[in-house]
């Protein structure tokens, strides 16, 4: 048996190494910061021997012992229970929420650090102009410097992973080499960790290598071993991603998308390479399932920024009687054209890694159901009974808490109990509302891409583009309005094209390009309707003028609706604005809100002078990307122009 085949052993460091010579592996350098891939098989090697590549890590960040992980439950509880006895994580109360665990983190490191996050592309402008760039061989020397002893005195443990179902037609690979068992625990549950994955690459499958340390040696240079520490962390961060070859590393930090290299790192920022280059699309997205009371199935995949009401679509509960919603996947979708000439997605994730401030059961209640139990909590308040409390849990906080540092909290006190991006990581299958479908290998027909912004003015309730171009450049503009807790002029536009600025791993510009080649690429009669939907506007005194939350299932409705009158199966519900295609009046389901008339119309106002100040504001935007910006959305602009006009 391969060693590839068999990794479930712990080793030592010396008997890795002297396995792996006596297999007579070798590539070099391998995969350390310095030397990588061949320049000449960027993209398609497959020759990189996963055993001379732990070697070469191993070699570079001298860690005590090596553990080849297998994905079982016992390794995950395992890892618990040590992770119990170091004070990194504390059991909660059996009772009120079994299986589940509070983390602190140490409280420098609480979120994503976009600022330390860097695209080393081979060219600047292929990284564009709103990504961190460092030229990869400066970028290597950096994190050879970094990462040289940087797991002295602590475990190396080796994730094979699958995102999306393993050796599923859209699914694909990864390796991440970690000292967290943190981290480890958590790809148990966001990603499908297997042995499986290691003969799946022995058979040829290209994977991602993926390096990953807290950066907290146990000891020095001189020898001498440091006590450790619960959240062990490093002031100095980075978040390194080369995108032709591949490989994802990652010094610093222990949380979220800085540490879980499958999740924001690979299944975005790499994979939207990857996709960009075999012809499919790697995105920010919820993927859900709708089901008229006829029993007729729609997809959509939608794009939102943060705080725009993504999860509270992703698990919405209709209040339309007779349709129900089911959860395919809250964050990152990825879509291939298929063999029937429509285009199927897939959830790439198999858990929730959930904002946990603002959810609970005014909210979300499908969310508040998928972690009562088997959950890990993240730098959220402890009860005195031994569960968790947030902002947003309940309406009315309890009178004692022990707070997200371990403090003492009451409702007199000045900081919140929780920190505002505390977490939730939890299994996708404890969904209430998950679709029977989510782990479908083939992936699901898209029928509609929505897009959204938290736009109080101009942005209609939901808008049908004009056809596939013109929703291109609706994802290409999307937008929120700042308010006065955000950072900026109040009113300022907020750009978050396709809700990937901060992951797509390439150029922006060249992404809407890409876009528009995968239109191409579906069949015309399947290929999705594309929307944009702004559940925020608001009126004169400044009061939202659409409830939300499950009414938002009013807008799916008639979405759906429009889906089936592109088949041939219904009548067009719709009327021309200068923006696209609004409902025609009587079309959208209201039966039962408290919505005055003049609040409907104003939720599908199209005031001219203001949308063609930001047309201008548009043209702004589109010019720091230079001639990478495709003449397609230029005409669009122009198209969109006229029609103001008009």
């Amino acid at each position: 048996m391969s060693f590839l085949a068999n990794p479930r052993r712990t080793r030592l460091v010396a008997e890795l190494v002297s396995e792996t010579s006596e297999a007579g592996a070798s590539f070099g350098a391998g995969a350390s910061p310095q030397t990588s891939r061949p320049e000449d098989t960027v993209g398609t090697d497959t020759t990189l021997d996963v055993r001379t590549w732990v070697n070469d890590v191993a070699e570079l960040t001298q860690p005590d012992e090596i553990v080849w992980c297998d994905g079982s439950d016992a390794e995950k509880q395992r890892l618990i229970d040590e992770m119990v006895a170091a004070g990194t994580l504390t059991p909660l109360n059996p009772d009120k929420r079994p299986g589940s665990y509070l983390a602190r983190s140490n409280p420098a490191d609480v979120a994503r650090v976009e600022s330390r996050t860097f695209i080393c592309s081979q060219k600047e402008e292929d990284a564009g102009p709103t990504n961190n760039w460092v030229a990869p061989d400066a970028m290597r020397s950096e994190l050879n410097g970094v990462f040289a002893g940087s797991m002295r005195g602590r475990t190396m443990y080796v994730v094979p992973f699958s995102m999306g179902p393993v050796g599923g037609p859209i699914s694909q690979v990864g390796v991440e080499i970690t000292d967290s068992p943190y981290v480890v625990v958590s790809m148990h549950v966001m990603t499908r960790v297997s042995a499986r994955v290691l003969d799946l690459i022995d058979d040829g499958q290209q994977w991602v290598p993926a390096v990953h340390s807290v950066g907290a040696p146990l000891v020095g240079d001189d020898g001498a071993r440091a006590a450790d520490v619960p959240w062990p962390c490093n002031d100095t961060k980075y978040i390194v991603h080369f995108p032709e070859t591949r490989e994802i590393w990652s010094y610093g930090s222990g949380y979220g998308g800085n540490a879980l290299l499958g999740k924001k790192c690979f299944a975005l920022r790499i994979a939207s390479v990857m996709a960009r280059d075999e012809g499919w699309l790697a995105e920010h997205m919820l993927l859900i399932r709708a089901t008229s009371p006829a029993g007729k199935r729609f997809h959509l995949a939608a794009a939102f920024p943060s705080a725009c009401g993504k999860t509270n679509l992703a698990m919405l509960r209709p209040t339309i009687p007779g349709w129900k919603v089911e959860t395919l996947g809250d964050d990152i979708v990825w879509m291939r054209p298929g063999p029937d000439g429509s285009l199927r997605a897939i959830n790439p994730e198999a858990g929730f890694f959930g904002v946990a401030p603002g959810t609970g059961e005014g909210t979300n209640p499908v969310a508040v159901r998928t972690f009562d139990h088997d959950t890990i909590f993240t730098n959220v308040a402890l009860t005195d009974d031994g569960d968790v409390w947030w902002e947003g849990l309940t309406d009315t906080p309890p009178d004692h808490l022990i707070d997200w540092q371990g403090r003492d909290w009451t409702p007199d006190s000045e900081e919140p109990a929780a920190h505002p991006n505390s977490r939730f990581t939890v299994s996708a299958a404890q969904c209430p509302t998950i679709a029977d479908t989510w782990e479908d290998p083939a992936g699901v027909p898209v029928d509609a891409i929505v897009f959204g912004g938290r736009r109080a003015s101009n942005v209609p309730l939901v808008t049908q583009s004009l056809g596939w171009e013109h929703g291109v450049f609706m994802g290409a503009t999307i937008s929120s309005e700042r308010t006065a807790a955000a950072e900026g002029t109040v009113g300022e536009l907020r750009r978050d094209p396709f809700a990937m600025m901060p992951f797509c791993g390439y150029n922006m510009a060249d992404h809407w390009a890409h876009w528009l080649s995968v239109g191409d690429s579906v069949d015309t009669a399947k290929r999705p309707l594309i929307f944009q939907v702004n559940w925020f506007r608001k009126g004169g005194d400044g009061s939202f003028l659409w409830p939300g939350f499950g009414e938002n299932s009013r807008v799916v409705e008639w979405i759906a609706g429009q889906i089936e009158a592109a088949r041939g199966e219904g009548e067009d519900r719709s009327v021309a604005s200068a923006v696209g295609r609004v409902p025609a009046a009587g079309s959208l389901d209201i039966e039962g809100l408290d919505l005055p008339a003049e609040d409907l119309e104003a939720l599908f106002d199209v005031p001219a002078g203001p949308w063609l100040t930001e047309t201008d504001l548009t043209e702004e935007f589109f010019a720091q990307f230079g001639d990478h910006v495709p003449a397609a959305l230029y005409k669009q602009l122009a198209n969109l122009r006229d029609r103001l006009d008009g």
